[in-house]
């Protein structure tokens, strides 16, 4: 077989893999030392790329960002701004059809500024805000649909742990990957609200639930009490990397420092809770490094079999165009989002767009905005949707299914999907900040 043939048949092969429950490195650096080993007919020659790979990664300065805002959003998590959150979002949107769904967005988009974590935004959130929905009788599909969708804006709005993998992969600046997300991330959530409202006007059945004509609105004393110290750590980390104040990496040891000083003003975190949340941040920093280590010697893999160059003249040749270039992206990404997380579809797909896009001259950080919003819809379908399995195992309520989970993140899916276009076709909206 020739270089080529033994690069696509890797590539496969990694997504069977993947599919079948092998764990996600192991299969990305399994293929493709054997790949390489096969390519050269030289063992020590694969040896060699892989001990390359393993060192690139670990010796990378800018790593240290996902350790540091893992760390920030474990502490934030423990510490009840979340809780904070909703209730200030809860007060200003119960008297609208639909508010506490609005409510539980608005809350999913400012935590999601403070962990970058979508599982995190859906098990706080699915304790949180489903259990009031419910009492204030909102259809239980629509109640687990809102939590599932506004808890991809984890994944978007910075400091996305999805945007920090992608920096990696298509070598560009974490800084700037983070300042991309805001508006897009934003204009997701604004999108969410106006689908809930579209919902609660033209589907009142689908929505459900009942305005809350005598709610009193929360004091602003008490407002502020529970805002202030999440508006403060999310200006301290984005306003410090974008004024040029710390780099991400100091504007993440900023962010964790500030983080368990309001954890331990709150008195929210004992001894062992701190020494359990190191543990936990050391497990996912070992999780990440791993996935960008086998990413490294898969792209190797890559460049060495020719694929890149392959894919690059089979679409000079058919004189594939942008649009039919995006047409083809998104569709790949939509369908591996049915079968594989996130960080897999990056690590597999961005490795062989990359080389298709840099000489249509188009911008990589817009690029990678396009590539996590579309990798994220696959959280919210079936069969993998990691946010919907993670509701249904977090509520432990008989009386909501996986199946109404799904279908209640369904109509928030297709809202995903109307902004990705919109981006797509309007590179500035991620581009602006950067300007």
């Amino acid at each position: 077989m020739s270089p080529i043939d033994i690069g696509m048949i890797s590539v496969l092969a990694i997504i069977v893999l993947i599919y079948l429950g092998v764990y996600i490195p192991i299969a990305l650096t399994t293929v493709s030392f054997v790949a390489i080993w096969l390519m050269r007919d030289n063992f020590d020659l694969a040896m060699n790329l892989l001990k390359i790979a393993v060192g690139d990664s670990a010796m990378e300065y800018t790593f240290a960002t996902v350790p540091l805002f893992t760390f920030m959003g474990l502490i934030v998590s423990k510490a009840g701004l979340g809780s904070d959150i909703y209730e200030v979002m809860s007060s200003g949107f119960r008297r609208v059809k639909g508010g506490i769904g609005m409510a539980t967005v608005g809350a999913n988009a400012a935590f999601a500024a403070v962990t970058g974590s979508s599982i995190a935004s859906a098990s706080v959130f699915a304790k949180v805000s489903v259990p009031q929905m419910m009492s204030n009788g909102y259809n239980p599909r629509f109640a687990v649909g809102v939590v599932a969708g506004s808890s991809v804006l984890g994944m978007i709005i910075p400091p996305s742990a999805m945007l920090i993998i992608y920096s990696f992969v298509a070598e560009q600046s974490v800084g700037d990957m983070f300042l991309a997300g805001v508006f897009p991330g934003l204009l997701l959530a604004f999108a969410y609200i106006v689908a809930i409202w579209g919902m609660g006007r033209f589907f009142p059945n689908f929505v459900g639930g009942r305005c809350a004509d005598d709610y009193e609105f929360m004091p602003w004393a008490e407002i502020a009490s529970k805002l202030l110290p999440t508006l403060g750590l999310i200006t301290v980390v984005l306003g410090g990397i974008y004024t040029g104040w710390l780099t991400p990496v100091e504007a993440g040891a900023t962010g964790a420092l500030v983080g368990l000083v309001i954890a331990m003003l709150r008195r929210s975190m004992s001894l062992n809770a701190f020494w359990q949340t190191l543990i936990e941040t050391g497990h996912i920093t070992a999780t990440i490094l791993f996935l960008i280590t086998a990413a490294s010697i898969y792209s190797r893999m890559l460049g060495l079999a020719g694929v890149p160059n392959e894919l690059g003249d089979i679409l000079e040749n058919s004189q594939v165009g942008f649009v039919q270039l995006m047409v083809i992206y998104v569709i790949m990404m939509l369908f591996l989002g049915t079968l594989l997380d996130t960080a897999s579809i990056i690590l597999i797909v961005v490795p062989l767009f990359l080389p298709l896009i840099e000489p249509m001259g188009l911008s990589l950080i817009w690029f990678g905005i396009i590539t996590v919003v579309g990798a994220e819809i696959g959280l919210l379908t079936p069969p993998l949707g990691i946010s919907c399995f993670v509701i249904k195992a977090t509520l432990d309520d008989d009386r909501i299914s996986l199946k109404d989970v799904f279908m209640g993140s369904l109509p928030f899916a297709g809202v995903m999907l109307v902004v990705l276009i919109l981006l797509i076709s309007f590179p500035e909206i991620s581009l602006a900040i950067l300007k």
